[in-house]
């Protein structure tokens, strides 16, 4: 909402407080025996709130005694402002999860909420994020979970981290003899499962903004033997990009750079998961990525809203 419109709601809601006050005075009890004390009574805590409950009384007998096209226009400029409140379903694994937060933030989805109220965008994030989850897994959920679906059909943005326990159990099934061929191997089936995910979303919401956010290499250092992990899990990553932007509002989110900081310390005690640090990073990704997207809906339902009678100018 540019600062014109917003000065102009905020001059509307003044000047029906204003009108609203006006009638108050001419219309408010003036016996004597019905005016109401408002000074609190510290050593009473009844009367105080027997003071409150009067005053509460008294304002909506006022309140209720304004004209119903006063109520009603009041009633149309607030709805303006809750018109642009936000939905977001986040789904996949324990990064979504926030596995690793030692400060209990819930990862970059708490951290994300927080910034984004912090700019004035009213965001409702739900979180699906459940640890372990691979992407044959996140399809039983897509398929089972009703609640889960719920919330994709009525979502404005779609955030999905999946993929990395796909290559985890790689890792598991072939610890004793890990080389770049088994990952080929299970990369076409890998690709075919991220489609299908991103297909059965695609069809319980079609006009919602979908964001991949793509995984960075926690075994580094742990496998030195297999030169070419690095790059493995880059064509990984190329991978699920290729797929979520095959979709007119899909989109890929790269982290895995972000995790390439050696001064600072980004993983949990797991060194596997980030820490709260390494959650940060994530979320001023994210932000960067998702705020031209919630720019674009303020926009649009302006529109609406100009279009169903309610100017702004």
């Amino acid at each position: 909402m540019t600062r014109r419109k917003k000065m102009t709601l905020i001059s509307l809601v003044l000047i029906f407080l204003i009108v609203g006050g006006f009638l108050f005075f001419i219309i408010r009890p003036t016996s004597s025996n019905q005016t109401t004390q408002t000074e609190p009574d510290s050593e009473n805590i009844d009367q105080v709130l027997e003071q409150v409950e009067n005053m509460d009384e008294e304002v909506a007998t006022a309140t209720n005694d304004l004209s119903q096209n006063l109520r009603d226009a009041v009633e149309q400029t607030l709805g303006v402002f809750t018109q642009h409140d936000y939905h977001i379903t986040a789904v996949g694994d324990s990064l979504t999860q926030g596995v690793g937060d030692e400060t209990n933030n819930d990862g970059y989805i708490g951290i994300l909420e927080h910034r984004l109220n912090d700019l004035n965008y009213q965001v409702n994030i739900d979180n699906y994020g459940r640890r372990g989850n691979r992407t044959d897994q996140l399809l039983t959920r897509l398929e089972e979970e009703n609640g889960l679906k719920r919330s994709i059909q009525r979502a404005d943005l779609i955030l999905v981290t999946i993929g990395a326990n796909d290559i985890m159990r790689i890792v598991r099934e072939n610890f004793l003899d890990l080389n770049e061929g088994v990952f080929d191997l299970e990369l076409d089936d890998y690709q075919q499962r991220l489609t299908d995910v991103f297909e059965m979303i695609h069809a319980y919401n079609d006009e919602a903004e979908i964001y991949l956010i793509g995984f960075f290499n926690p075994f580094e250092g742990y496998f030195d033997d297999v030169e070419a992990l690095d790059s493995i899990l880059t064509e990984w990553n190329e991978t699920g990009k290729t797929i979520v932007e095959d979709y007119p509002n899909g989109h890929f989110i790269p982290i895995e750079d972000l995790f390439q900081i050696n001064e600072v310390n980004l993983l949990a005690d797991d060194n596997f998961h980030p820490n709260g640090t390494g959650y940060s990073l994530m979320a001023s990704r994210i932000l960067f990525a998702i705020i031209p997207a919630l720019e674009d809906i303020a926009e649009e339902r302006e529109e609406e809203t100009a279009e169903q009678g309610i100017s702004l100018e």
